[in-house]
C-alpha cells in the first residue's frame, strides 16, 4: 500500500464477502484520481465482482488493468451504461465533473459511488437532490479518512456504545503531503478542484457530523490561504473552519498541504473527539518517532487511560454495508442527506471563507 502518497493510498483489508460472486456487479469510470484504488479495493473485498472499467486516457486505464486484470476494458461509458448487470459505478473524476457524470449513471438507473469531494457549487447538490428524488438511485461518496481509516471505525464504535458520552466538540488535523511534479494540472485551478475546504476539508466535516451526531451546523469561521505556492496562484495551501453543529456540539479542523518530506506517512492526521464523560484521540497513519504503523487510538475514560493499535483488527465494514444498502435499498452504511449535507457544508465554508494571506 502506498503510504507516502495520500493521493495514491489505497488501503487494503481482509476479504468480507456480504455476496457470492457476480451476485452484486460493479463497474469503474474517471480514473482520475488515485482513490479509485481504494475504493475499488473495499467493493472487491466485501465481494462485489468487477466487470468493466473504462477511461479516455490510455496511461491510466493501463495502470488500472495492470492492478485489476479481472476488469473488461469497456469502449465507451454507454456501453457501461446499457448493461443491466452493473448496479453500481464508481468514478474518481475530476471535482468539478463528478456531479454531471453522476447524473448521467443515475439517469442509466445505476447507484453512483464517487470520490469526494462529490461536487463544488451548491446548484450541484441541488440538481441531486432532484435525481435522486426522480431516479430512486445513489449518490454514495468516498469520505475515505473516515470509511477506510480502522482507527476511525473503531471509534465510531466506542461513540456509539457510549464509552465518552454525549460528544461536545471534533477537532481534526488533516495535512497532506503535495508532491507537486505528481499532480495533475487540474489539481491546481480553483474552478476544478473546488478549493481546499471543498476538497480534503471535506472530510473534516463529515467526520464531525458523523461522530458527534449532528444533523446541521452553521459555519462561524473560515479561512483560506496560499502560504508558501505563488507558482500556482489558484491553489490553496492551508485552510481552517469552526462550525457550531445543530445539536450544541462544536467542532475546528485545520487541513494543509505542508507535511514535510521526513515523515514517514503523507500526513499525519489527527482527530480529537470530547465528550461528557471522557477523551478520544486518533492518530490514523502514524504515532510520529514512535511507531510507523497506522490506527492509534488513545482514549481516558472515568476508570482508566486507554491505548490499542487496531490496525488489521476492525476492518472497514462500509464497503458491505454499501452493497447490501444497493440491493435492500436501505441506508445503512451512510443516509443519503448525510452526504449531501456533509458536501454542502464544506461549500459554504469555502464560499465563506476569508483570505488571510
Amino acid at each position: 500500500m502506498q503510504k507516502s502518497d495520500g493521493m495514491n493510498y489505497a488501503p487494503q483489508g481482509k476479504t468480507k464477502p456480504v455476496v457470492k460472486p457476480g451476485e452484486f456487479m460493479f463497474a469503474v469510470t474517471a480514473l482520475k484520481h488515485g482513490h479509485i484504488y481504494g475504493m475499488t479495493n473495499g467493493l472487491v473485498e466485501a465481494g462485489a465482482t468487477l466487470k468493466y472499467v473504462y477511461d479516455d486516457d490510455p496511461k491510466l486505464l493501463e495502470d488500472y488493468c495492470r492492478t485489476y486484470p479481472q476488469a473488461i476494458r469497456a469502449e465507451s461509458l454507454d456501453q457501461i451504461l446499457t448493461d443491466p448487470d452493473i448496479q453500481l459505478v464508481a468514478a474518481a473524476a475530476i471535482p468539478c465533473d463528478r456531479a454531471s457524470l453522476g447524473f448521467k449513471v443515475m439517469e442509466a438507473g445505476k447507484d453512483y459511488f464517487t470520490d469526494k469531494s462529490p461536487f463544488t457549487t451548491l446548484e450541484q447538490i441541488d440538481l441531486a437532490r432532484s435525481k435522486v428524488k426522480s431516479t430512486g438511485q445513489k449518490y454514495m461518496v468516498y469520505f475515505s479518512e473516515r470509511l477506510h481509516v480502522e482507527s476511525a471505525v473503531y471509534a465510531g464504535q466506542l461513540i456509539k456504545d457510549g464509552v465518552i458520552g454525549d460528544i461536545l466538540q471534533v477537532m481534526g488535523m488533516g495535512p497532506h503531503r503535495l508532491n507537486a511534479p505528481s499532480r495533475p494540472q487540474w489539481f491546481f485551478q480553483k474552478e476544478k478542484y473546488g478549493g481546499i475546504l471543498c476538497d480534503i476539508g471535506s472530510h473534516q466535516i463529515e467526520q464531525y457530523l458523523y461522530f458527534s451526531g449532528s444533523t446541521d451546523a452553521q459555519v462561524v469561521r473560515s479561512q483560506v490561504a496560499n502560504h508558501n505556492h505563488p507558482e500556482y496562484p489558484e491553489f490553496e495551501d492551508f485552510g481552517e473552519v469552526m462550525l457550531v453543529g445543530s445539536n450544541g456540539s462544536s467542532n475546528y479542523f485545520r487541513v494543509d498541504w505542508f507535511t514535510p518530506d521526513g515523515l514517514g506517512s503523507w500526513g499525519d492526521g489527527r482527530l480529537f473527539i470530547l465528550g461528557t464523560k471522557g477523551y478520544i484521540e486518533l492518530r490514523k497513519y502514524i504515532n510520529v518517532g514512535v511507531d510507523n504503523r497506522s490506527d492509534h487510538v488513545f482514549y481516558v475514560t472515568g476508570e482508566k487511560e486507554h491505548y490499542v493499535n487496531v490496525s488489521g483488527k476492525v476492518g472497514y465494514p462500509f464497503f458491505g454495508e454499501l452493497i447490501l444498502d444497493c440491493i435492500n435499498r436501505t441506508e445503512i452504511a451512510m443516509t443519503q442527506e448525510h452526504a449531501f449535507k456533509a458536501a454542502e457544508l464544506c461549500i459554504k465554508a469555502q464560499m465563506a471563507a476569508e483570505k488571510i494571506r
